[in-house]
């Protein structure tokens, strides 16, 4: 019998990379994919897609979609809360287990893991250790298509977000970065491979740049890159995506 999972579908390469996999394999059945969204702006947390993109990927992947609503800038005790209400409505479903597009970070592995075991969680990550320049390759080689949606201004610089990954985008990042942006350098919008039944239709928009002023009270970015619990000192430079 197969086991019943969890997709935490962020719209980007990893992830659509890691449910490939997982959908080639037989132990598990995916029972939804899981996006947090900004409950003002509606739009994926971290990445700035808009929730229609969002809900065209789900329709095309052919696979239902769980939305958590998360506030602005939430501290890590709301976002554990809102997480933790998520999970146990779908544990009551059968789902035991929860698949990330993770690669190398052992602290945001470990969160995970600590969090989904208070719940009788486990955890799968499909991706993890594979060197970051095999998987773009392998994203790459398979078809897949995806733009930058966002980009650390502390890494990269304006003219980088809004470009389409391709052997020359990589060629063009400094050495010292990670291809796959796993360190929170770049995010991205996956928009066709061989997940989808048709590509997703998309207009480019403005780029603009968001700085989020730091809280008062401390919390740790290990939540995940699909939260909105991050604070920064810097900013991010966004390319808005329009629905066709």
């Amino acid at each position: 019998m197969k086991k019943k999972a969890l997709f935490n579908w962020s719209s980007g390469k990893d992830s659509a990379l890691a449910l490939y996999k997982i959908l080639q394999s037989p132990e598990f059945e995916i029972s939804c994919l899981m996006t947090s969204v900004n409950q003002q702006f509606q739009r994926i947390s971290m990445h700035g897609v808009r929730v229609e993109l969002l809900e065209k990927q789900a329709k095309s992947i052919g696979l239902p979609l769980e939305i958590m609503q998360i506030p602005e800038m939430p501290t890590m005790e709301v976002y554990e809360k809102m997480m933790q209400q998520t999970l146990e409505k779908l544990r009551d479903q059968g789902v035991s287990h929860s698949i990330f597009g993770d690669i190398f970070l052992e602290d945001l592995r470990k969160y995970r893991e600590d969090k989904l075991a208070e719940i009788g969680f486990e955890g799968v990550f499909p991706l993890w250790k594979i060197p970051t320049p095999d998987l773009i390759q392998e994203f790459i080689n398979l078809g897949f298509k995806t733009i930058v949606v966002c980009v650390n201004e502390r890494f990269l610089d304006k003219s980088f977000v809004g470009r389409v990954i391709d052997q020359n985008f990589i060629d063009d990042l400094p050495e010292n970065l990670d291809v796959c942006g796993e360190n929170g350098e770049f995010h991205t919008f996956t928009f066709d491979g061989p997940i989808f039944s048709r590509p997703i239709d998309f207009e480019v928009g403005e780029i603009v740049y968001r700085k989020y002023e730091k809280p008062k009270e401390d919390s740790s970015n290990t939540a995940c890159d699909t939260s909105a619990t991050d604070a920064f000192d810097y900013g991010f430079w966004y390319c808005d995506l329009i629905e066709k």
